[in-house]
């Protein structure tokens, strides 16, 4: 059975995001979604936010037959780093591949959103052939410039990687721009997890421009704000746990 789910997404938890975690899911809804992976920047609260509210369950099935994928996006030493499936402590300016490990020791998927694009922290090409990751970005709907897909695109074919489509959505108008078709009949994290693994098929469309305006005004007001200089020790766990 196909589901469809943004597998990049950012509330107003990310510090550049506009909406509310419920802004989000209603216009997700309204779209047709399925589900959609939460990534904000740097910050599980988001996650921790929809769990207190009951809005993602431990045991990870869905709530009313929406389910929401807990994420992060980290902004590791090299660039961007999804973790899929997986909350973490804070890692910000980490290297990528210890970045990498942590997410796999906790159960979740390791994707690079938006490669080479070279002016919104996307990995190089030279980094990401020495990462084990699980995916690749291959359809971001905000990239800087449109060839950055192509040759995200282009990559994965060459190293035989899943691929994934995201809206990188920050206001809940653009969640669902783009996103992956994942067909399975385990319609749970652990069953999605499974299938973004595998071949799936893309929904490609990019944001409008009062979208891609709106983005672009908040990427430059975060600039602005203050981040911790130094990200705290690093708890190791061992065993899967979202």
């Amino acid at each position: 059975m196909p589901f469809k789910i943004d597998l990049h997404t950012h509330s107003f938890f990310s510090g550049d995001g506009v909406s509310s975690p419920e802004e989000n899911i209603a216009s997700a809804r309204a779209k047709g979604l399925d589900g959609f992976a939460l990534t904000d920047h740097n910050t599980n609260d988001g996650v921790d936010y929809l769990r207190a509210k009951g809005l993602i369950r431990e045991d990870g099935e869905p709530v009313d037959g929406f389910l929401i994928i807990p994420g992060v996006e980290v902004t590791t030493a090299e660039g961007h780093l999804l973790s899929i499936g997986a909350s973490l402590p804070y890692l910000k300016g980490r290297p990528a591949r210890e970045v990498c490990e942590l997410i796999h020791e906790r159960g979740g998927l390791a994707i690079p959103p938006h490669p080479y694009d070279l002016f919104r922290a996307g990995i190089r090409f030279s980094t990401l052939q020495n990462l084990s990751i699980d995916a690749l970005e291959v359809f971001n709907a905000a990239t800087t410039l449109r060839r950055y897909n192509s040759y995200a695109f282009k990559y994965a074919q060459m190293r035989g990687l899943p691929m994934t489509a995201g809206s990188d959505s920050h206001h809940h108008s653009a969640i669902g721009t783009a996103y992956t078709i994942l067909n399975t009949e385990d319609f749970s994290l652990g069953g999605i997890l499974a299938q973004i693994v595998k071949n799936n098929e893309l929904n490609q469309q990019y944001l409008t421009p009062k979208d891609t305006m709106r983005k672009t005004w908040n990427n430059w007001m975060r600039l602005k704000r203050r981040r911790p200089a130094t990200p705290p020790p690093v708890e190791r766990v061992t065993g899967n746990g979202a």
